[in-house]
């Protein structure tokens, strides 16, 4: 990256951890992805339960090795047993200190603006974990709510649908169809504009392009 750029990102940085401060959502900038690798785990204290949701930007900044590697009690939807109830893991992941994921854009005013299928990420944003560390790179910044929904329509959910082998309309065409059917991923669009319970959410910004 051209150091133009990082330094604008940097300072930019400065400014979107004040309007994410207005909505009582912490945040902090990190230039690199190993910076936000190293405070993410600096923010969860040893023997903290962790879970995460679907992400790309987790396993490119290699948060979620290094969980699995550390000193924590990990919560991996993955790992349920042939036989148990997903709900089963589902309260647990609910009842977890941590939740990692990233989030699908965020504006230029401190919003969150998430589009999920089954809704099994954007519902530990809103309730259930003690404490939600959202990993975004500065790429995903956008004007306003409608931008941001633009945005993960055209240039988020195509590709995710391509990465998880999900024959929607997007996937053929590269293009949103504002689908119906059942390949859709875009069903729930959640608007995080405010966090009632202070220093739950705690969004590390990284002067980096990460995910989609």
């Amino acid at each position: 990256m051209h150091p133009a750029q990082r330094e604008h990102y940097r300072t930019l940085g400065e400014t979107l951890i004040k309007r994410f401060a207005r909505r009582n959502i912490d945040a902090v900038y990190c230039d690199t992805a190993e910076e936000a690798r190293d405070k993410a785990l600096e923010l969860m204290p040893a023997g903290s339960s962790v879970t995460w949701g679907g992400s790309v930007t987790l396993d490119q900044i290699g948060l979620l090795d290094a969980v699995r590697g550390g000193d924590y009690q990990v919560i991996d939807r993955a790992d349920r047993a042939p036989d148990e109830d997903p709900r089963a893991v589902h309260a647990r992941q609910a009842m977890a200190d941590y939740f990692l994921m990233s989030t699908n854009a965020f504006t230029r005013d401190g919003e969150l603006v998430n589009i999920d299928g089954n809704g099994n990420r954007v519902c530990f944003l809103i309730a259930g974990p003690a404490h939600v560390l959202v990993v975004a790179g500065m790429q995903k910044l956008c004007d306003d709510v409608p931008g941001a929904i633009r945005r993960i329509h055209n240039q988020a959910t195509p590709p995710n649908c391509v990465r998880l082998g999900i024959q929607s309309p997007c996937a053929v065409t590269g293009l949103c169809a504002d689908c119906h059917g059942d390949a859709t991923i875009c069903c729930q669009e959640v608007i995080t504009r405010h966090s009632r319970v202070p220093h739950r959410i705690t969004v590390i910004l990284v002067g980096e392009h990460l995910g989609y």
